[in-house]
């Protein structure tokens, strides 16, 4: 499974494809972020973000996309510009009929360093680790979106079987009644 894990965000906005299954050792293909300068309008800085996601998909045919779900924080103009970036990146990935998996920052955490409060270094720490680099990916962005990636093969692949099992048993019962 090839996927690609998104960390959205208005100025930057990590981009990593990891490849790999569960069980099995996983693989770097491609990490970077996107950055979009704060001199531009918003509408200027969410095309740059849709052609980047765009080349990418493009370029990597990922199987999925994980993409970090967006939580509240204290700063709204964060959140905001965090919710745009998210909001066409599923655009984009949607309308090429990739799956779309959205994953909590702890849900992410506790995935790969086992702990759903991990700091940043440790989320580096691990994604270096798993992917046996030689240097943790810079900026905290690109990492983020490997684990993203790292976190949806582990658990993701596993959820997908699970719904498809559940949506065969409620057919299964629908054709029996």
């Amino acid at each position: 499974m090839r996927v690609l894990g998104i960390d959205p965000g208005l100025t930057r906005c990590g981009m990593g494809v990891v490849e790999g299954s569960m069980g099995r050792p996983l693989s770097l293909v491609d990490v970077n972020v996107l950055r979009t300068s704060a001199d531009l309008p918003v509408p200027q800085r969410l095309v740059t973000i849709e052609r980047g996601v765009e080349a990418w998909i493009e370029e990597h045919a990922p199987d999925a996309v994980a993409i970090e779900r967006v939580f509240a924080r204290s700063d709204v103009s964060t959140v905001m510009g965090t919710a745009q970036a998210s909001g066409v990146a599923m655009v984009v990935a949607a309308r090429r009929g990739l799956p779309i998996a959205l994953h909590t920052p702890s849900e992410v955490k506790a995935a790969v360093s086992g702990n759903g409060r991990a700091d940043k270094a440790q989320v580096g720490a691990m994604v270096t680790r798993i992917l046996r680099l030689d240097a943790m990916p810079k900026p905290a962005d690109a990492a983020d979106a490997l684990a993203l990636a790292i976190t949806h093969i582990w658990r993701g692949g596993a959820q997908a079987r699970i719904d498809a099992a559940v949506a065969a048993a409620r057919q299964h019962v629908r054709s029996r009644s």
